[in-house]
């Protein structure tokens, strides 16, 4: 057997070799390719570094014009989205309305033909006998042909109540002045400056005013709750009533902090909180035409009210001064205001209210917020009269401007003012008049210009109404009515804009914004107070405003076709003391005891006494006795 050479032992050596060498070179070149390719990799990054630095303020800039293109598309979007949705929410209102109108119209028909069949004896009768289906064919066939008289005024009603809804129809949808996403927006942005702008302008939209809902509601009274005020900080509420009772409430958590005897002797008719006195003086008026004062310690025990002014009839308003703590007004049916002066023994008669040498009673008094020397007050007749403090005295009585609607002078329809009211810079006039509506005035306007807006709907007979704006800027005007109901009006187009069911007893008198928030306080017949505030997710549907508004016009006309008033508050109050003074004088005769100078004696106690609240005294009732 041959051995193998060398060059049969080395061949295959050499190949692996050769192999591995070549292995070796490819592995070489390869690595040589990656580092030439990070190489022009880094090359490339640092260039492209480079132009990014460069282009940075151009970048800076597209992204500042997309922002704003962004910003755009949003408001856009949100226009449309709001547009949209304020089209939809009209269909589905008028889609409810002519549902309800078919519906009411099916029961209407339902109820004239089972009207003749509803009696019990009627319908027994038919039963029993055998000839009841035609005695019961009979029936319909009359029932129908009454059913046909009677849906004629039916049918005029429905056009009178359309008539009112097209009215209201026909005034124009307020204006939006905060839309929710693009204010946001912005405030988040830093784009609004002034947050209490922004405050203002959410509060007065709208679409916050068509979303009130009842919070709560107060109950400790055991009576008509005739008057409510709100501190100046608005964390606390102040109310009277009839129970002569005035409390103190924290609304906001639901709790009576304070409860004091008003020291009146009759229908607490208001209760203020002193500004700038840290909510520890409190002034109130009456029924029984006092003018008291009570001092709050930090204790809160042991107040005693203590008299300020008397009035020779009812007191129903203060007026108070914005920056005073120690100065207000008063009226009374009297006709007399009074300047009280919390630092001085007596008040100051500043005028007596005449018209054509007879005295005027007096409901209501306000003092302009933007010039304290200017006051006006309404009363028993059609007039707003408006009075400068440095013009006047007891003796002159001269009036700066007279304000009264035109139908109105010259009528025999004795329409009261109940209420009157500045707006926030004392530019406007609100004033409600019994037994008609209500009217803005524009206090720059010449003596007796016509009103500039008329709001209707509501209807003021029962009682003395109140009326007040709402608002930070007096946006909205709010009253209450005889129907128990609180109406609001956009102030500037007259639409109704708001309708809510404010008393169960049948009538709401006051009406008290929040001086700062969100918020509606009322109070009426009820013995309770009720806070609104927009807590609704939509807004209120106003289903029964037709029909209630038609309600209230058609009760105030036939109240008009009525005998006019006889005897007005100051007779009827003079009466009933000359009826006692006669009661007297005869108890005394029979007791064989006659006496003209004890006679003339208690004529003038009774005069002076302050008994005098509690005759009656005609339109000045605010509501019934409790």
């Amino acid at each position: 057997m041959a051995t193998p050479n060398c060059g049969d032992k080395i061949e295959p050596e050499s190949c692996d070799h050769q192999q591995s060498s070549n292995h070796h070179n490819e592995s070489c070149d390869t690595s040589n390719e990656v580092n030439k390719t990070k190489e022009n990799g880094s090359q490339q990054s640092s260039s492209g570094n480079d132009s990014e630095r460069k282009d940075e303020p151009s970048q800076a800039e597209g992204d500042a014009g997309k922002d704003k293109e962004l910003s755009n598309e949003i408001d856009e979007a949100i226009d449309n989205l709001e547009s949209k949705l304020m089209a939809d929410l009209e269909e589905d209102d008028r889609k409810e309305e002519s549902s309800a109108n078919n519906n009411k119209t099916k029961r209407n028909q339902r109820s004239y033909r089972n009207r003749h069949v509803n009696n019990d004896e009627e319908r027994e009768g038919i039963a029993s006998d055998s000839d009841s289906v035609d005695e019961l064919d009979n029936l319909v066939d009359q029932s129908e042909t009454s059913t046909d008289e009677e849906i004629e005024p039916r049918e005029d009603e429905n056009d009178e109540m359309s008539d009112f809804e097209d009215e209201q129809k026909n005034k124009p949808e307020p204006p939006l002045i905060w839309r929710a996403l693009p204010d946001l927006f912005k405030r988040e942005r830093g784009l609004i400056r002034n947050p209490i702008h922004f405050c203002h302008r959410t509060i007065g939209n709208v679409s916050m005013v068509k979303r009130f809902k009842k919070y709560a509601e107060l109950k400790s009274h055991e009576g008509c709750v005739n008057t409510l005020h709100f501190n100046p900080s608005g964390n606390l509420l102040a109310s009277g009533s009839d129970d002569l009772k005035i409390i103190l409430w924290d609304w906001a958590r639901q709790q009576k902090i304070l409860q004091y005897n008003s020291g009146h002797r009759a229908n607490v008719f208001q209760a203020k909180f002193m500004p700038f006195s840290r909510n520890s003086t409190i002034v109130s008026c009456a029924r029984d035409g006092q003018v008291r004062v009570a001092e709050i310690s930090s204790v809160g025990n042991n107040i005693i009210p203590r008299k300020l002014a008397w009035h020779k009839g009812s007191a129903h308003k203060l007026a108070l001064e914005p920056a005073s703590p120690v100065i207000f007004l008063s009226c009374g049916e009297d006709g007399q205001v009074f300047s009280i002066d919390l630092r001085q023994e007596k008040p100051n008669k500043l005028v007596l209210v005449k018209e054509k040498e007879r005295k005027l009673a007096l409901y209501t008094i306000f003092i302009k917020p933007t010039d304290v020397n200017e006051f006006a007050v309404g009363g028993r007749d059609h007039f707003v009269r408006i009075y400068d403090r440095r013009k006047v005295s007891e003796n002159n009585c001269e009036v700066v401007k007279k304000f009264c609607p035109q139908h109105l002078v010259g009528e025999e329809v004795k329409a009261n003012i109940t209420c009157l009211v500045y707006s926030h810079n004392g530019t406007e006039l609100l004033a409600s008049y019994n037994d008609d509506d209500i009217y803005l005035f524009n206090t720059s306007h010449s003596d007796e210009a016509p009103h500039i807006h008329r709001y209707v709907g509501h209807r003021n007979n029962a009682t003395v109404k109140g009326v007040n704006f709402y608002g930070p800027n007096s946006e909205y005007v709010v009253s209450g009515s005889d129907c128990g109901n609180i109406f609001l009006w956009h102030k500037e187009t007259e639409r109704i804009v708001q309708f809510m069911e404010g008393d169960r007893g049948g009538v709401v008198n006051c009406l008290e914004p929040h001086p700062t928030n969100a918020v509606l306080a009322t109070s009426g017949l009820d013995h309770d107070i009720k806070i609104w505030m927009p807590l609704a997710e939509q807004p209120t549907k106003l289903e029964r405003l037709k029909r209630t508004m038609y309600s209230n016009h058609r009760e105030r006309d036939e109240e008009r076709r009525r005998e006019p008033d006889g005897i007005d508050s100051t007779m009827l109050m003079l009466l009933m003391q000359h009826l006692q003074r006669r009661a007297r004088r005869q108890a005394r005769e029979a007791g064989g005891e006659i006496n003209d100078d004890s006679d003339d004696s208690s004529t003038s106690e009774s005069d002076d006494s302050d008994t005098s609240g509690e005759f009656p005294s005609g339109g000045g009732v605010q509501c019934p006795a409790s």
